[in-house]
């Protein structure tokens, strides 16, 4: 038997609110999964953005930050 069919043959058999929990719980993991998933393909993009760019003369140096005062 596969898993909808058995998590099927369960929920018949319980009440609305039970059915109610179930449907939540079930919204519940696709927003993890959802959530999982936008943030690996940030991490990925902002890799791919960044790959290379340590290997760059920076165009500012640490006397740059320093405030003037005029």
């Amino acid at each position: 038997m596969r898993f909808e069919e058995i998590i099927l043959k369960h929920l018949q058999d319980l009440a609305e609110h039970e059915k109610a929990e179930v449907l939540n719980f079930i919204e519940y993991l696709q927003a993890k999964t959802e959530k999982k998933e936008r943030s690996d393909w940030t991490t990925f993009s902002l890799s791919s953005a960044m790959r290379d760019m340590e290997a760059e003369d920076a165009p500012y140096s640490l006397d740059d930050l320093k405030e003037s005062s005029s």
